[in-house]
């Protein structure tokens, strides 16, 4: 807890800490007044530092009412979290991203105007967008007009379908679905992945009835195409290749083998267009329209669009591509940051990290244990704040500051927090981060014979648990500092209890409990229920059952966990236990 003489002059601290911030930064109290401002805040807010402090922030800015800004205030204060929100500003005639926080001072936010780079964003897309229309309206009649208007909201549907995903499979069937029947009877769409195999993967048909023909043709196609059909044709000279008239001739020249054919002719093919996917110069894939007899050759205006709906396409797969290898490259930078935990005599120590499937998969979870020159072993978690390479980086900064600090001073966990917040204030590392210390020392009991306890202190970090021998299971509770990383000038505080022999220690990040539909305390019970009925267990048979059944096949947020394991002072050491990183999805027992 804050004493009650720090308590009454918070502005003085945070003054101290914050005043010299370029990045502002106001607090809010209970009652939703300005308790502080910076004055990089003010200036962004067109006012002066005595013209907010004490007034009503809903009085000052009454637009925010019912807005984003305000639902994420007033979810940040119920919740007790963290959170950001980006949205604009009307009456200051901005855009804004907004971070929140909630701290004993009060409701923490710092905010940047991003107007300038969501203007820049959208002048693009717009110039890009007004070429592509215009070309595909001036040659236009009047029928071809309201033609053109539909497949103008075709593009649109094709752009944001596949922008909203980063999955290249599901990204090339949500363009095979919307180009039919619009553009062609059915389609079939090619991917060259980066090891240059071929796959057709995206499929669609507008009769229901011809769709496992298609797929038994399209599983064959691959294999049996001839070098002149029309997928191999582009994928080697990246151009549209039109056949108004298919004939019997053409299909066997270009499908050479008799099963393949056979596949093929219940689908009836009368008229074919291939559209290469070229981005940056690279070939990485292709679709193909065909029509039925009923239908015949695809108009100029289809191809037209189909044209443009290949480049739109190609720079989606393109984007999704790039993703992935920047996913894969902070998972990597991530992992390798993530080493095993040191193995203290008698405490076996167990991990594990899961990334997300939601969105951007990296993020700034971590675990760390180490032992400090008095033998005593140091434990750690944390969270970056961020979902990208940015903070997977930011979070081997913090971690090395917190191994390196904390090994050099020797200190508890709380003065090793505070000591952490300001270097990383000081040495101008771009993150923010809650975070738990605890440190397992040996002392006495109440006869006098030796005993470990634990000290630990937290910033902003969700609470640890201790499972007992007998399946009890304690919620550690410690007064709650607020994150590294703002300079903090406020104290924080340790905590100390008994680490009895046989009893496990769980350290978490918040992804392994919260939920977007569920309570966070409804979150935290179902943890600590399944965490009771796993006494017993081996530690790593424990930490496998807490992801299986705590985290299903799609998970919001990355997971990083840490298990003590107590065993009696004086036994043989126990068998290690190796970080484990599960896979996205792992199937509950």
């Amino acid at each position: 807890m804050i004493p009650e003489e720090a308590a009454r002059v918070p502005a003085d601290l945070l003054v101290q800490a914050v005043e010299g911030m370029l990045r502002p930064m106001f607090v809010l109290d209970e009652q939703w007044r300005f308790r502080y401002v910076n004055p990089a805040g003010a200036q962004v807010l067109e006012r002066t530092v005595a013209e907010l402090v004490g007034r009503d922030i809903w009085v000052e800015f009454p637009e925010a009412i019912g807005g984003p800004f305000e639902r994420l205030y007033r979810e940040v204060r119920r919740t007790g979290g963290s959170g950001s929100t980006e949205a604009w500003f009307g009456p200051l005639r901005r855009w804004f991203r907004a971070d929140a926080f909630l701290t004993g001072a009060g409701l923490v936010v710092t905010y940047d105007d991003v107007t300038e780079q969501r203007r820049v964003a959208e002048e693009r897309a717009a110039a890009v967008d007004a070429r592509e229309e215009a070309a595909a309206a001036a040659a236009a009649s009047a029928y071809e007009a309201e033609l053109a208007g539909r497949h103008l909201m075709l593009l649109g549907d094709i752009n944001l379908a596949m922008t909203s995903t980063y999955d290249t499979d599901e990204a090339v069937q949500r363009f095979a679905e919307l180009v039919v029947p619009q553009l062609a009877d059915w389609c079939i769409v090619s991917v060259v992945d980066p090891d240059g195999t071929r796959r057709d993967v995206g499929r669609a048909h507008r009769d229901a009835a011809m769709v496992p023909h298609m797929h038994r043709y399209a599983d064959l196609r691959v294999a049996t195409n001839d070098a002149t059909a029309p997928v191999p044709a582009m994928l080697r000279n990246p151009r549209p290749v039109v056949i108004p008239r298919l004939t019997d001739e053409i299909v066997r020249s270009m499908v050479l083998v008799e099963e393949a054919r056979e596949a093929l002719a219940p689908l009836a093919p009368s008229a074919v267009a291939g559209f290469p996917l070229v981005a940056r110069g690279e070939v990485i894939g292709g679709f193909t329209l065909v029509n039925g007899a009923d239908r015949g050759p695809h108009t100029e205006a289809e191809l037209r669009t189909a044209e443009i709906a290949s480049r739109r396409a190609a720079l989606a797969l393109d984007n999704a591509r790039l993703v992935a290898a920047q996913q894969q490259v902070a998972e990597r930078l991530q992992l390798s940051l993530l080493s095993p935990p040191v193995q203290p005599d008698t405490l076996e120590l167990a991990v594990r990290y899961r990334p997300a499937t939601q969105g951007i998969a990296i993020g700034g979870d971590w675990y760390d244990a180490f032992l400090q020159p008095d033998g005593d072993t140091v434990l750690v978690i944390g969270d970056v704040m961020g979902h990208d390479i940015d903070a997977a980086a930011a979070m081997g900064q913090v971690k090395t500051l917190v191994r390196g600090i904390g090994y050099d001073r020797v200190d508890a966990p709380a003065e090793l927090l505070r000591r952490v917040d300001h270097a990383v204030v000081g040495l101008d590392v771009p993150a923010m981060a809650t975070a738990l210390v605890a440190r397992v020392e040996v002392g006495v009991d109440t006869d006098g014979r030796p005993a470990r306890r634990l000290r630990w202190a937290t910033a902003g970090h969700p609470d640890p648990l201790l499972l007992l021998e007998d399946g009890t299971v304690l919620d550690l509770t410690a007064p709650v500092g607020p994150p590294v990383g703002i300079g903090w000038l406020g104290p924080r505080t340790d905590e100390l209890c008994p680490l009895p022999d046989g009893s496990t220690l769980l350290l978490f990040t918040d992804g392994l409990f919260e939920r977007r539909r569920m309570l966070l305390d409804e979150g935290r019970d179902l943890l600590r229920d399944l965490v009771g009925r796993s006494a017993g267990l081996p530690l790593d048979a424990l930490c496998t059952r807490l992801l299986a059944e705590m985290l299903g096949p799609d998970v919001e947020d990355d997971v990083a966990v840490l298990a003590v394991r107590v065993h009696p002072l004086g036994a043989g050491r126990p068998a290690a236990a190796g970080p484990e990183v599960l896979p996205p999805a792992l199937p509950v027992p």
